[in-house]
């Protein structure tokens, strides 16, 4: 409260006194002892009021004091039980638990992590993955503005995500890991990577690549062998030794049928060789007799063709071939789709035969298309020129019924620039994406599909699309996502089959450690989504002919279902609607591969190094009590007192109004009760 606050206070006090004392005292016919209690209450009054008016503020202050947090993470994956130290893994975590001068000193918040970080209820050790980054980058995140030591209780082995050993440049906590395991060097075998392609072509040969490590001193031999079914398709001698520790051994297979086919990788293991599990590796790959090339026709050089081909040729059944409209004439009909960007008048040719011949086509406008040339050349739709270009954020339709499409978030997506004005389609059309501009849906397709004549086509209003897929690498470390959206709507549009009521999403085999999931889209008869419907899946394993049913569940605009806990074998399996009579069904394979077990060793060196980069320290599990002792020693972790200052003004005073109230009615009481009213 300032000075010239309580000036005004002072200057109340004295007005009201005043006010009070001319009206008793001052001519009053209130002669007796009664008119000094009236003037009081009277003055009691005013001053209260004029208080109000004045409203002057008060400062309070509060102190507490706010103990450190201790994060504490256990490794939940199966190597930590793998390596049998799950029972060091309890004895760790009761002695933290009931350690008083620890509790007293922190707060301490458990946790468990495995491929994701969950609050730590219970452990299993059945987490297939484990992704150390992650949780260090979350508990960073979270406890950035904190005293918060990481205290993380692994073996140190990642099977997912990037590499840990860099996280303390995000991460500004001390790291204390407490090692699960040894670091004694036993003699092992092991396939470390096994490099090749997901999709082969038929009657065509495709390159294996298999890094082979040993871990040991002495002097070795080994077979490398490669199995299909019970038949040996290759074979090679290997030798180690203390300085040939590994060896790259590649190859080529004959692919033969079709379908999908799978092998087995095999080192022969050494005598005494404690950890087998990692000696072999299975692998697939589907056979496929045909390619899908598709004409990526433009003009100009631009880094949208880039991106496109990229995200295209991420999946090896593609093929994009940049093209000039004039080359493209005289291979027109080697393509199953054809991509047209930004049309100018060298186009004129190609657009009349791309609608003469009945072509599938995806058109991309932006600053420099000319739609004088695309309005006459097609009846589909039809563009306002107004020779202005515009900035639109995408929004995505999640009614869009066509295809599934991933939960992209192309809220937080550039820009792309095209064409200022309205479109108005002449012709059925599906919006994938509108336009809006700060934040405010226009309504106007941005991207839609359209069947016309038996043909299929799609329209994207604007240019700039490498920044969505660099947006996406942003997002999630890896272009998967974008080029996945991309990748279902080119097979959309290279394929002429007809719609079905029923979609389903799903890979025709999965590694051993992949997330097994399949997702659908159910339509009414209208096909429109149907979001309440009820789905479900028959999963057959062809393997023992058990047979399982498990609900699809609802997740934005699709229906899915997660089945990762499925043992590897075959499957067959068929989607149904539960009260109509509509199924869809397809086939899948689990291979055997478990990358938890391939380990026989703790990373030693990669905790120790996060913990000295974060100037923390390194235990091994007989040692916890050591690392007790280090956390209560460190000045660091102290206890702070810290205040908070409220600043309450007086208006807020509900007892001054009771004041006020009260005072009134006894005056009023009193010159009631005396006849002075």
């Amino acid at each position: 409260m300032g000075s010239e606050t309580l000036l005004y206070i002072i200057i109340a006090g004295v007005a009201a006194l005043l006010l009070a004392l001319f009206q008793y005292l001052y001519k009053s016919k209130v002669k007796s002892n009664l008119r000094y209690l009236l003037t009081a209450l009277r003055t009691v009054s005013i001053f209260g009021i004029l208080l109000l008016l004045i409203n002057p503020k008060f400062e309070s202050k509060t102190y507490y004091e706010e103990k450190p947090t201790l994060v504490v993470a256990v490794d939940n994956s199966e190597s930590v039980s793998y390596l049998k130290q799950d029972e060091n893994v309890s004895s760790v975590l009761n002695t933290i638990a009931s350690n008083s001068e620890l509790n007293e000193r922190f707060n301490i918040e458990k946790y468990s992590f495995g491929k994701s970080v969950n609050s730590l209820d219970s452990l299993s050790f059945g987490e297939h993955q484990s992704n150390i980054s992650k949780a260090l980058k979350q508990f960073g995140e979270v406890y950035a503005n904190q005293t918060a030591p990481i205290i993380i209780i692994s073996d140190g082995n990642q099977t997912y995500g990037s590499d840990y050993s860099y996280i303390t440049k995000s991460v500004k906590q001390p790291i204390y890991p407490i090692i699960l395991g040894d670091s004694t060097v036993y003699s092992d075998l092991s396939i470390k990577q096994l490099n090749v392609n997901r999709y082969v072509y038929l009657k065509n040969k495709f390159p294996v690549e298999v890094i082979a490590n040993y871990n040991g001193s002495e002097t070795v031999k080994t077979e490398l062998k490669i199995w299909s079914g019970n038949s040996v398709v290759y074979r090679k001698s290997i030798q180690f030794n203390s300085s040939k520790t590994s060896e790259i051994v590649s190859t080529a297979l004959s692919a033969n049928s079709v379908g999908v086919k799978t092998y087995r990788v095999e080192l022969t293991p050494l005598a005494n060789e404690k950890n087998t599990v990692n000696n072999s590796k299975n692998f697939g790959v589907e056979v496929i007799d045909q390619k899908t090339n598709i004409a990526l026709v433009s003009e100009r050089l631009h880094p949208d063709l880039g991106a496109l081909k990229k995200a295209i040729e991420s999946n090896e059944q593609r093929s994009v071939s940049i093209l000039k409209p004039k080359d493209y004439l005289s291979k027109i009909n080697d393509f199953q789709l054809v991509i047209l960007y930004q049309p100018n008048n060298s186009f004129n040719t190609v657009l009349n035969e791309v609608y003469k011949q009945k072509l599938n086509s995806i058109l991309i406008t932006g600053n420099t298309t000319n739609w004088s040339l695309l309005n006459n050349s097609q009846s589909y739709f039809r563009q306002t020129i107004t020779n202005q270009t515009e900035d639109f954020q995408p929004n995505l339709n999640r009614n869009y019924s066509i295809f599934i499409i991933d939960n992209l978030n192309f809220e937080d997506y550039p820009p792309l620039q095209s064409e200022f004005g309205s479109i108005e389609f002449l012709v059925p059309n599906d919006v994938i994406l509108t336009k809006a501009v700060n934040e405010i849906d226009t309504n106007q397709p941005m991207l839609s599909t359209f069947e016309v004549d038996n043909t299929k086509h799609a329209l994207l209003s604007g240019e700039g699309i490498w920044r969505w897929r660099a947006q996406a690498y942003l997002d999630a470390e890896r272009f998967n996502n974008f080029d996945n959206f991309i990748g279902k709507l080119v097979q959309y549009l290279s394929t002429n089959k007809k719609r079905n009521r029923i979609n389903i999403d799903y890979k025709s085999f999965y590694n051993g450690n992949d997330d097994v999931i399949i997702t659908a889209q159910y339509f009414n008869k209208n096909f429109e989504f149907d979001s309440s419907a009820a789905l479900t899946i028959i999963l057959k394993n062809k393997d023992d002919d058990s047979v399982k049913e498990v609900p699809l569940l609802l997740n934005k605009g699709s229906y899915s279902v997660d089945l990762s806990g499925v043992s590897s074998g075959s499957y067959d399996f068929t989607i149904k609607h539960n009260t109509e009579s509509i199924a869809a069904s397809g086939s899948f394979e689990v291979l055997e591969y478990n990358v938890e077990q391939q380990f026989l060793n703790a990373d030693v060196d990669k905790l120790e190094s996060i913990a000295n980069a974060s100037s923390g320290k390194a235990f091994f599990s007989t040692e916890h009590n050591d690392l007790i002792a280090n956390l209560l020693s460190d000045n660091r972790y102290a206890t702070i007192q810290k205040s908070t200052k409220n600043i309450v003004p007086l208006i807020d005073w509900k007892y001054l109004l009771g004041l006020i109230a009260i005072s009134l009615f006894i005056e009023w009481f009193i010159r009631k009760y005396n006849g002075l009213i």
